[in-house]
């Protein structure tokens, strides 16, 4: 049931009318089951992989939770006595919770890939079975285990009723592309009663509304120009490429914050407020500080529950140690902490998917942000030397401008079918720019108009004024609750009619499902 198809709004439809008519104590069971009922719709075969996940790390957090009652109860002899064991005892438990839902994930996800490479190189051939991708296997999978590790950190009670669990797992909204939620964040919600909030409702309108214009009206429209070009590279020039590239910049950001959008929105409308997952990062001054505005749950995540283990490891830190021994100045200091970085990134790119060209990309962030850690006392030595005011507005710029930079070439290597074809795209990009192929004709061979390339222009105009209001500390929201009903309604109606007017639907093809769907 995908989030632009009238299906999934009759759906939303009934259930709020339902969640705020019947018995509050009755809320989360119509949530489990509108959840299932979501994800059935994607087929049934695949519920089998979402019930395997949550029935393991249920049992995994009810078993940590057990050993966690049984230390606290314990007297300080015997806490002195049995920790170890009781430790021992609980990292086996994470461990077989691990191995069990990423095993799981890699035969689903990555079995297919490897079996091709050992095939290439090997020359022989691994069976691959004909297993069909789970519907956001990657999100619930990343969150449930996240659940379990929080259980043996102690950092909550488990939750003991299956059913209660399954929904914190299966809640529908978050299902395609995240956010990758807490459990002492979400599940107090989705479990506790809720009244009718008509403030609620209307915040949650406006914003799957505004998710509704980014994905509808910009980012279907630019993935008709990137379809293209990327899909016949040799038959366009390197200006085309370099133009497809960016068209794929506007389209994967309001394809990602647009579905975000439409996630906080649906659970806004059942008084549910989801953590953040999108903080404009066309502002960001580093690539660091990009990744902390993307997928910003995806990079919690790496942080709390990868690189912290990663960088504190005894094996880590016996690193980090020799590194000061034989390393002088900065890369001996910074040693341990930037090869932990680097994982991190690398790990980020396997994520997005089994292929050369991610795990590229993954190196290709990885080396970036080492790099510039590593490079850092130089830039300051250098800072203190040219008299230019860093902290001015134009320095501002010129990092946001690098920042974008970077990104831009990081697009090359996601979206080209190959990674050599990414390669080649950059290089023609640089020697084959030729300004005439945006007067000559070639721009409207691709199924778009001069109005379509305006309404893109637009709406990014839009977008960006939006969000640079946003990043000056201005509040939408509290701006429309100062005006009069009246007005904030027309929030809700104006990009309605515009959805309407000059949306995918009104285009002759039917709205692509979301890109980080397949992640």
């Amino acid at each position: 049931m995908a989030f632009t198809s009238v299906t999934f709004l009759g759906f939303m439809v009934i259930l709020v009318i339902l969640y705020y008519m019947i018995p509050k104590k009755f809320q989360w069971i119509l949530l489990l089951i509108g959840s299932y009922a979501f994800y059935l719709c994607g087929g049934v075969k695949t519920v089998i992989y979402l019930l395997l996940t949550t029935f393991s790390t249920y049992l995994a957090g009810i078993g940590l939770g057990s050993l966690n009652f049984k230390f606290k109860n314990l007297t300080s002899e015997e806490k002195k006595t049995i920790k170890a064991k009781i430790k021992k005892s609980k990292q086996r438990i994470v461990l077989a919770a691990a191995l069990f839902n990423f095993g799981m994930l890699y035969m689903l996800k990555y079995w297919a890939f490897t079996a091709e490479v050992i095939k290439s190189s090997a020359g022989f051939a691994l069976y691959v079975p004909n297993l069909l991708m789970p519907l956001g296997v990657s999100f619930y999978i990343f969150q449930s285990v996240g659940y379990v590790v929080d259980m043996y950190r102690g950092k909550y009670e488990a939750q003991r009723n299956f059913a209660k669990y399954a929904l914190f797992v299966s809640f529908f909204p978050q299902i395609i592309q995240g956010p990758i939620s807490r459990y002492n964040q979400l599940a107090p919600q989705l479990l506790g009663e809720h009244s009718v909030n008509w403030d609620q409702i209307k915040y949650g309108i406006q914003l799957a509304m505004w998710g509704y214009f980014k994905k509808l009206v910009i980012a279907e429209r630019a993935g008709v120009f990137v379809n293209e070009v990327y899909g016949n590279t040799a038959s366009y020039s390197g200006s085309m490429m370099a133009a497809a590239t960016l068209g794929y910049c506007i389209q994967l950001y309001c394809d990602f914050s647009g579905g975000i959008d439409i996630t906080r929105g649906a659970a806004q409308m059942l008084d549910i407020d989801m953590i953040q997952n999108f903080k404009r990062p066309i502002f960001a001054r580093s690539l660091t500080d990009y990744w902390r505005r993307w997928h910003i749950s995806l990079g919690q995540w790496m942080r709390d529950y990868l690189f912290y283990p990663l960088a504190l490891s005894k094996g880590f830190t016996k690193m980090g140690g020799f590194a000061r021994k034989h390393f002088r100045g900065t890369l001996g200091r910074i040693f341990a902490t930037s090869l932990a970085t680097f994982c991190i990134y690398f790990v980020i790119g396997i994520w997005h998917g089994a292929n050369f060209r991610y795990i590229t990309y993954g190196f290709y962030n990885g080396a970036i942000i080492t790099a510039s850690l590593l490079l850092e006392p130089t830039f300051a030595k250098i800072r203190k030397k040219l008299p230019i005011n860093w902290k001015g507005a134009g320095w501002h710029f010129v990092q946001i401008a690098r920042t974008c930079a970077i990104v831009f070439i990081g697009r090359y290597i996601t979206r080209a079918p190959r990674l050599l074809t990414a390669f080649y795209m950059i290089k023609m990009s640089v020697t084959d720019f030729r300004l005439s192929s945006f007067t000559d004709g070639t721009l409207f061979a691709f199924g778009l108009s001069g109005f379509d390339y305006i309404v893109i222009g637009l709406g990014m105009a839009v977008v960006l004024a939006v969000e640079t209001y946003q990043e000056r500390g201005g509040e939408v929201r509290k701006t429309l609750e100062q005006k009069n009903p009246f007005v904030q309604w027309l929030a809700v109606i104006v990009p309605l009619l515009v959805i309407i007017l000059l949306g995918a639907v009104d285009q002759g093809y039917v709205a692509a499902e979301f890109i980080y769907a397949q992640f």
